[in-house]
């Protein structure tokens, strides 16, 4: 990938988990699968298959591709709800039960700004549907959120274009993660520690 390409939609949700995690994932093509994963991808089994039904009125549209020359952003919808109101409303699946992410939201903003700039019409309003409770957790397209997706975006280019990897966290957050294997954040965070344990052995002044 180089700067010019259009960053995957995925990026901004990986990035908003952990920057590294994106960084492995899309700078270094590096994946792998754990339990969390794997439920997610049986998840998006569900609506992998590109096509669309009329439900109500409502014409529901699965695997829907998405793109934005503007942001630089390209991908796809797990589902968009077309309905008579005129009202587009992108849903995107989730794993787990119904609790807000922050990184989730932003995967939904970005969508919702990409179906935006294709269809010349507003989207305030999304939804994450979490597959363990059978869910939907309604979200408002703020201006802020979209803020998010514009910075979002802007960060992982640097990145792109920099090719240098992100630091570890080595949080919480590294236990659900797939990749802590690869990204071996306690190590790491081991080595940083003994280069400041010897600085200061030599510098006990400072």
């Amino acid at each position: 990938m180089t700067e010019a390409d259009p960053i995957p939609l995925s990026a901004l949700q990986h990035w908003a988990y952990c920057p590294r995690q994106c960084g492995l994932i899309h700078l270094e093509q590096a994946f792998a699968d754990n339990v969390h994963t794997a439920r997610g991808q049986a998840v998006h089994h569900l609506v992998d298959t590109p096509g669309y039904e009329i439900k109500s009125g409502v014409r529901v549209e699965r695997a829907l591709p998405l793109w934005s020359d503007r942001l630089g952003l390209i991908g796809k919808a797990d589902l968009v709800e077309f309905r008579p109101d005129d009202t587009v409303f992108p849903v995107e699946f989730k794993h787990g039960a119904k609790r807000q992410k922050q990184h989730d939201d932003i995967q939904l903003a970005a969508q919702a700004m990409c179906l935006e700039d294709m269809l010349g019409r507003p989207v305030p309003k999304g939804a994450i549907f979490h597959a363990s409770s059978h869910r939907r957790r309604e979200v408002a397209i703020t201006p802020e959120l979209r803020q998010r997706v514009v910075k979002t975006a802007e960060a992982i280019r640097t990145m792109l274009a920099s090719g240098r990897l992100p630091s570890p966290v080595n949080d919480a957050r590294c236990k659900e993660c797939s990749l802590k294997d690869i990204c071996q954040p306690q190590a790491i965070a081991d080595h940083t520690r003994q280069r400041q344990q010897k600085r200061d052995l030599f510098n006990p002044g400072e």
